[in-house]
């Protein structure tokens, strides 16, 4: 069983509008809702892909009950701990000429909520994957990501970070499966701009010789390259299509990659992800499986 935890999910509200007049009144074109947050986001494409996953993380209020009934509703099973106070943040995101986001803050997460969430990954069993995304709120302490790791590192249990800096570096002592940076927070960990695969390289290598089995580094228009864990290098260009969206596409093609790798093959698993990532990013919403197939054929 694949498991995602989504520490602060959020109901995404994207509207559309012609040029955006600030201090005055402006009117959407049209307006469209979407129930998210990075570890959600894998658990709809996997789902697409016809993997089970169940979502874990945090909700509250009215905005975190429709944000539990959405997610269902796209057939993820979910086991959110409910907290007693506050509500779910909301962003919303305007896209007009320019795409300007307002990110809500979300709720304060007690010890005793952070208790709950550890009880149920202590029932990931060896075998199991988690899927740990995205930065971490205030409200929590900043080595959550360490700390529960270390606490599932007596199980066989598949790690997917996708991370960065030392929320990232911390947790490598850990062995994860998979790790996810781009090329530009790639150099960031390490103090240097990265202008070429070959640096590229030679830093996605510094993460498996750190613990990371699979480094998977995505570069935008120049596509990704992976590092194995069995050592091979692999490398897949980009989809050609429109990008209408960019929220979403990292945690697609984590979500793809995962799919791939099931069978076995990472030079398969690269493309997948590939196709996946490009499916949201042309897309409104979250990559649908016919989308994903048929990018998946450009490569």
């Amino acid at each position: 069983m694949v498991y995602t935890v989504t520490f602060n999910p959020a109901i995404d509200y994207v509207v559309h509008t012609d040029e955006m007049q600030v201090g005055s009144v402006n009117r959407s074109r049209r307006e469209e809702i979407y129930f998210g947050g990075k570890g959600i986001n894998v658990s709809v494409v996997l789902s697409e892909l016809g993997i089970t996953s169940k979502a874990l993380g945090f909700v509250a209020g009215f905005t975190g009950k429709a944000i539990e009934e959405g997610v269902q509703q796209t057939g993820v099973e979910t086991d959110f701990v409910h907290l007693g106070s506050g509500f779910s943040r909301i962003n919303v995101k305007i896209k007009s000429s320019d795409e300007t986001d307002l990110n809500g803050q979300g709720p304060e997460i007690s010890d005793t909520a952070i208790s709950a969430l550890y009880e149920k990954l202590d029932r990931l069993k060896d075998g199991d994957t988690l899927v740990l995304a995205g930065s971490v709120p205030d409200t929590l302490p900043s080595d959550i990501y360490e700390k529960i790791l270390a606490r599932l590192s007596g199980k066989r249990i598949k790690a997917v970070v996708d991370a960065t800096g030392n929320l990232l570096l911390n947790v490598l002592k850990y062995k994860p499966f998979l790790v996810k940076p781009n090329n530009h927070e790639l150099g960031e960990m390490f103090g240097v701009t990265l202008t070429g695969e070959d640096e590229i390289l030679k830093y996605a290598g510094k993460l498996k010789e750190m613990g990371a089995a699979n480094v998977l580094v995505s570069m935008a228009g120049e596509g990704a390259v992976l590092l194995d864990e069995n050592g091979g290098v692999h490398r897949c260009g980009v989809c050609s299509g429109k990008v209408k969206n960019s929220v979403g596409a990292g945690d697609s093609m984590v979500a793809g990659f995962l799919a791939g790798s099931l069978e076995g093959d990472y030079e398969y698993a690269l493309k997948l992800g590939t196709a996946a990532g490009g499916a949201t990013a042309f897309s409104d919403g979250l990559a649908k499986k016919e989308d994903i197939f048929r990018l998946l054929e450009q490569l």
